[in-house]
């Protein structure tokens, strides 16, 4: 027994033995290194077995940094430890692997859409242009474009924030489990069959022409779910302490909603509006069965045939030549700028509008 067990007291000078909970643990640059060395074990797989697609590279590098973090973390700081470091890189490796097909499409649309891209591509239509000749551009399909999701996010954004605000702040009953089982229904509803719907009402049966109007309704069907979604869940992050203060100083629910809960969750519904633009503005089926494309430009959404971004894509690629390709590719990469912009400015106002912090 020790000294400190039978009373004693330790001889003066003796020193203490050295005790500590803490497990040995892998240095920082450990994972870098693992990945390092993973990505060389990889190429050396990949060259020597012949594989020419650096995406399998990329797996195999994958998985031997997954293998090799989980042995030697089990070696050195244990079983437990071990375990979370494995769900932690799979998790990394699934991200990476879900974002290099993106940036790998961004990449292959830039270097491909900037061929022909330029002021006289933005400013100009397809009227007299053959698709087999150079030239022409997208003007007809821009105009088209912001004028139908235009249309579509003004008949979508108030009635789908109407309806959240029923669900969350006065929803009781079988109407409200009604309205939530059709916005449920209506999100996995396939763009084609809401171009069918409105095909079949509005000019079929109603006898209205093909129009931008036609195709804005129809996008329109598929913005309301994704709204009221978005901006449901925006509204439940609302502190109910707000909502308390406001009624006990008297003030009508309508009013506390308009002036205090709206305000508090304007940033998340304006991203979910953003969201729900960007979910139809490259919707290709509605605009084929009720817009009908055209070559000119047509200023006119209630009248006549218009063009569109995603409609201007398919038909140029349908034309199987060299130039329309071109333009394509071109149409493509404008189209993903006009859904960054509209997503910035979504950030925008979400900052302009949001509740300032601290004291006045």
């Amino acid at each position: 027994m020790s000294d400190l067990t039978l009373g004693r007291r330790a001889p003066a000078g003796a020193v203490p033995p050295s005790t500590t909970l803490r497990r040995p643990r892998l240095p920082r640059w450990a994972p870098a290194a693992l990945a390092g060395l993973s990505a060389a074990v990889a190429c050396g797989i990949g060259l020597g077995a012949g594989l020419s697609s650096r995406f399998q590279w990329g797996l195999i590098a994958a998985a031997l940094f997954v293998a090799l973090t989980y042995g030697l973390t089990a070696r050195v700081e244990g079983l437990r430890q071990a375990k979370d470091r494995l769900a932690t890189s799979l998790v990394w490796t699934c991200f990476l692997v879900a974002v290099v097909p993106l940036v790998s499409l961004v990449q292959e649309t830039i270097a491909r859409g900037v061929k022909v891209l330029d002021g006289g591509f933005l400013s100009h239509s397809m009227a007299g242009v053959l698709t087999i000749q150079p030239g022409g551009g997208v003007y007809h399909a821009i105009i088209g474009t912001l004028e139908q999701v235009g249309l579509a996010t003004a008949i979508a954004a108030p009635v789908g924030l109407l309806t959240a605000v029923y669900l969350v702040e006065y929803g009781r009953g079988r109407l409200a489990k009604a309205v939530t089982f059709f916005v449920d229904v209506m999100t996995g509803v396939p763009s084609i069959v809401a171009g069918l719907f409105v095909l079949s009402f509005w000019i079929i049966m109603l006898d209205f022409g093909y129009s931008g109007f036609a195709g804005a309704m129809a996008l329109a069907i598929l913005m309301m779910p994704v709204v009221v979604r978005s901006t449901e869940e925006m509204l439940k992050l609302v502190p109910n302490e707000l909502r308390e203060a406001s009624l006990a100083l008297g003030v009508p629910k309508w009013r506390t909603i308009l002036k205090v809960v709206l305000p508090t969750a304007i940033g998340g519904i304006a991203t979910g509006v953003m969201l729900a633009v960007a979910r139809v503005a490259g919707e290709t089926a509605p605009i084929v069965l009720l817009v009908f494309g055209s070559q000119v430009i047509n200023n006119n959404p209630f009248d006549g045939a218009q063009s569109s971004l995603p409609y201007y894509i398919y038909e140029q690629w349908a034309a199987g030549n060299d130039a329309s390709y071109d333009r394509a590719w071109a149409a493509a990469l404008v189209l993903i700028a006009f859904v960054m912009i509209l997503n910035l400015v979504a950030r925008g106002i979400a900052r302009w509008k949001a509740p300032k912090g601290g004291r006045g």
